[in-house]
């Protein structure tokens, strides 16, 4: 640890990476996994990797396979249900899937069940209406390979096995209707990115600077970087060139691509969305809720604000959260500055900024209504999932930073984006990661996403061989082919000793 503190970088590196959270740690291994001679740098300002959007109480730690998100589905005016988003994030975890089952393959990483674990997704909906679409959104899901094993269910008896402490001092005249996909998971991302970072720093050439600052990014006449890092232990300042740089900072990803001035990051804004959880420790309801439990959004609320509750399986020890409630915070990471927000706004973006914020008035409403709940009525929330919850069972836990994107649009000034979405310039030279979900689940995808418009003549010419080694199913669908979904997805069971 003190060694990547006291060390300097050096004056030129191939390739820098900015934050240590699960992005730069996935792109760092495949980079290396591709070109073990490359000089790769990643520098990270607090003194561990993953202490941010990645830590594992920070984010859901749900494996988002689109199994329980029923956002992802939406029901179209004619009454049909889309599932074209639900297979594209389904195949997207696969791909994570398949690389992490590499890193095993290869000991580069040991103990898979620290970092991932099977958990039942399941979707809870209320009332005849929303019974009606989970059924409709069953028969068209069941029809996909990726989705092949869903179970759905009306009646009581079967709720009960499947969500007992749910089900309990329930009216048995209440509508209620549940999917329940077993092969889901719970992943510590956390854990993982740093299990990724130290095989890094003990078995590559990677060099990890903690503590390391980047503060500004200038584009050099050459078509090179060049950044100004500022080392936070000893308030030294140096400047540091590459020939690629990726942002992966979280939250600062915005003011550091603004500071690049390339013409591709005009127009974005962000807006901060914090978010709190009711966390229970106690065993005796973790023993009667066994799986992650997704219902409907409230009218208003943004898609990252879907009531769920979860088992949650952290450094082996299991518990329940319930949530997220949203709450609102000027900083755009949990350890950043009350002045990040107004800091962002400038020329280039402040038209997006309140064109966003005029068509979202209601979301304004829901982030006010929200912030200005108290615990008591955090628990109202929680009995329309556990009935008798007492409030000495829970406790409240602040949750990681995120920053919607805001992005140019030219009827509306700007919009909302509630993606995640990769920026390059046009020369491929920087790329930055900006949103927040479905996130660190789909890393794996969006990294080779960054590598795809970046590197596009090496990845499908000298590295293909590996990369096809790393994903056996880059570059096919597995939507509509069920030999090769059978096949990625044993192999990542075996691998990541998965018991669905």
């Amino acid at each position: 640890m003190s060694q990547l503190i006291s060390r300097t970088p050096k004056p030129k590196y191939d390739v820098v990476l900015i934050g240590g959270g699960i992005m730069s740690a996935t792109l760092a291994t495949l980079l290396h996994e591709f070109d073990p001679d490359l000089e790769i740098a990643i520098f990270e300002r607090l003194g561990r990797f993953a202490k941010e959007s990645t830590a594992a109480w920070n984010n859901a730690g749900t494996g988002h396979s689109a199994f329980c998100e029923l956002n992802y589905t939406p029901e179209q005016p004619d009454g049909s249900v889309d599932i074209s988003k639900a297979e594209s994030i389904a195949e997207q975890f696969e791909i994570s899937k398949q690389f992490w089952a590499y890193l095993v393959s290869k000991e580069y990483i040991r103990n898979p069940k620290d970092f991932i674990n099977s958990c039942p997704h399941m979707s809870l909906v209320f009332g005849e209406k929303d019974a009606e679409y989970l059924k409709k959104r069953h028969d068209k899901m069941s029809e996909s390979v990726l989705f092949q094993g869903m179970e759905f269910t009306t009646d009581h008896d079967k709720l009960r096995e499947w969500i007992p402490l749910v089900m309990h001092k329930r009216n048995q005249s209440e509508v209620m209707a549940a999917t329940k996909m077993d092969m889901g998971t719970d992943v510590n991302f956390g854990t993982l990115t740093r299990k990724m970072g130290r095989h890094l720093v003990e078995d590559s050439n990677v060099e990890v600077f903690l503590y390391h600052e980047v503060k500004d990014i200038d584009p050099k006449t050459d078509g090179t970087w060049e950044m100004k890092v500022k080392d936070r232990i000893n308030n030294h300042k140096q400047e540091v060139e590459a020939d690629f740089v990726f942002i992966g900072a979280g939250g600062y990803a915005l003011s550091l691509l603004d500071s690049s001035d390339i013409k591709e990051s005009e127009g974005y804004g962000g807006f901060p969305v914090s978010g709190q959880w009711l966390v229970s420790h106690n065993q005796e309801l973790v023993e009667k809720h066994q799986a992650k439990v997704y219902t409907q959004a409230t009218v208003g609320a943004p898609p990252m604000s879907v009531p769920h509750l979860d088992l949650r399986i952290i450094d082996g020890e299991k518990a329940l959260l319930f949530g997220p409630f949203a709450g609102f915070s000027t900083k755009f990471l949990k350890e950043g500055s009350y002045l990040d927000l107004p800091e962002s706004v400038n020329f280039k973006n402040i038209r997006s900024l309140f064109g966003a914020w005029w068509h979202n008035i209601p979301l304004t409403k829901y982030l006010i209504q929200q912030v200005a709940m108290n615990k008591a009525q955090r628990l109202q929330h929680l009995r329309e999932f556990i009935k008798d919850a007492k409030e000495e069972d829970w406790e409240l836990k602040v949750a990681g930073q995120r920053v919607q994107v805001i992005k140019k649009d030219e009827k509306e000034g700007g919009k909302l984006e509630f993606g995640t979405e990769v920026v390059v310039n046009k020369k491929g030279t920087i790329a930055s990661l900006l949103g927040a979900s479905p996130g660190a689940s789909t890393a794996v995808y969006a990294m080779l996403d960054v590598l795809e418009k970046c590197f596009p003549e090496k990845l499908h010419g000298e590295w293909k061989e590996k990369l096809l080694e790393m994903v056996p199913s880059y570059g096919q669908k597995l939507a509509g082919n069920p030999e090769l979904t059978q096949k990625v997805r044993n192999y990542s069971k075996e691998k990541l000793e998965l018991e669905y």
